[in-house]
């Protein structure tokens, strides 16, 4: 068997998920948290920011891999009180005059249809999720530039398989077969419905000292 030939089950995971969520491109990632680092390094290279330092803008009270993330991805952080629910955008300090993309996270959501088109939407299949796998994540978008960067972003730069060349700056990112084989055929029972998963247990992320 080809090393080309092994990753078939991320393909077909992936091309299953798009046709679940809607979403015409699907990247998939080790966690979801990786996949909103990647949307957001992405994201920088879109978005020509204003003044100093990018900036991303989250509710005080989420995950705090995703602020993390964002500070990884050479992010400003800044705070806003909102109650969300199964999802929220991730608020970029835009410029003038362009077609920005739009971020959200995705990770307490996964139901039939829940693609929102124009954007970067994260979601995760860790083991307490909808989908849980156990590990893993994704990136859904309707951008063919955008999901191309994302899957050699993910995988080390390169192309998958049989394909070493070196196009893009690379993160060890990338979901394993074994995984998503099953992730494959859990999403084989998963219900058209699924109600968002609770929220309320994340601290408010904005009074740690080491995110002022």
């Amino acid at each position: 068997m080809t090393r080309h030939a092994a990753f078939q089950p991320v393909r077909d995971f992936e091309a299953a998920l798009g046709a679940y969520t809607g979403a015409p491109y699907v990247v998939s990632c080790d966690s979801c948290t990786n996949a909103i680092f990647l949307a957001l390094l992405f994201c920088r290279r879109e978005i020509h920011f204003l003044d100093g330092a990018p900036t991303a803008c989250l509710p005080e009270r989420t995950y705090i891999g995703v602020a993390q993330a964002a500070k990884n991805a050479g992010y400003e952080l800044a705070w806003r009180d909102e109650a969300w629910a199964g999802e929220y955008e991730v608020w970029l300090a835009l410029a003038l005059g362009m077609a920005n993309p739009r971020l959200f996270d995705a990770a307490k959501r996964f139901t039939a249809g829940m693609y929102r088109p124009g954007t970067l939407q994260c979601i995760s299949f860790q083991a307490g999720k909808i989908l849980p796998i156990g590990r893993g994540g994704a990136i859904l978008t309707d951008s063919a530039e955008a999901a191309a960067w994302l899957r050699r972003a993910r995988f080390d730069g390169r192309g998958e398989g049989e394909d070493p060349t070196i196009t893009t700056p690379g993160w060890h990112m990338y979901l394993t077969p074994p995984d998503a084989a099953r992730g494959l055929w859990l999403l084989s029972w998963a219900a058209k419905d699924n109600p968002d998963l609770p929220c309320d247990e994340y601290d408010d992320l904005s009074q740690l000292e080491a995110f002022r």
